[in-house]
């Protein structure tokens, strides 16, 4: 009787190896919508603490100089002094420690004084991510007109 030596059985066949990849699909397919929603939402809510931040700026600066920066000095004037004498004279800034930042999407912010509601105010927002006006979730424009932070 010869005796027969098997060598014992190493690595995976086939089905296994397409069992795990279908396991791992499954689960990406269910977990990553989920995850993609939140990043949407933290884009959405970082926007409006920089709305938050920028407004702070605006009405110190508001506060020393006697009037918003114009549309043609934009939030720029919250880092740089005033060209004309009397601005000058009265910045205390630098208003914000770092340069005025994109909106979250990448996309410059949109700043506009006098603003459309009265000569006093500002008008300052980003337009999500699609740039279009209006628009819902992470689409919906993000808006501040003096003190007021709206979405």
């Amino acid at each position: 009787m010869s005796s027969v030596r098997r060598q014992p059985r190493r690595g995976f066949t086939l089905i296994e190896l397409l069992v795990v990849i279908a396991i791992i699909a499954t689960l990406a397919g269910v977990v990553a919508p989920a995850l993609f929603g939140n990043v949407g939402r933290a884009k959405s809510t970082a926007a409006r603490a920089q709305l938050e931040i920028f407004a702070l700026a605006l009405d110190a600066y508001r506060l020393d100089v006697g009037r918003y920066p114009s549309t043609a000095e934009g939030l720029a004037a919250l880092r740089v002094a005033p060209m004309d004498a009397r601005g000058a004279s009265l910045w205390r800034g630098p208003y914000l420690r770092q340069a005025v930042p994109t909106d979250p999407w990448g996309f410059a912010w949109i700043y506009q004084s006098p603003s459309q509601g009265g000569p006093d105010g500002y008008d300052l927002y980003s337009l999500g991510k699609d740039q279009r006006p209006d628009g819902t979730d992470e689409d919906a424009d993000i808006t501040s007109s003096g003190d007021r932070v709206s979405r």
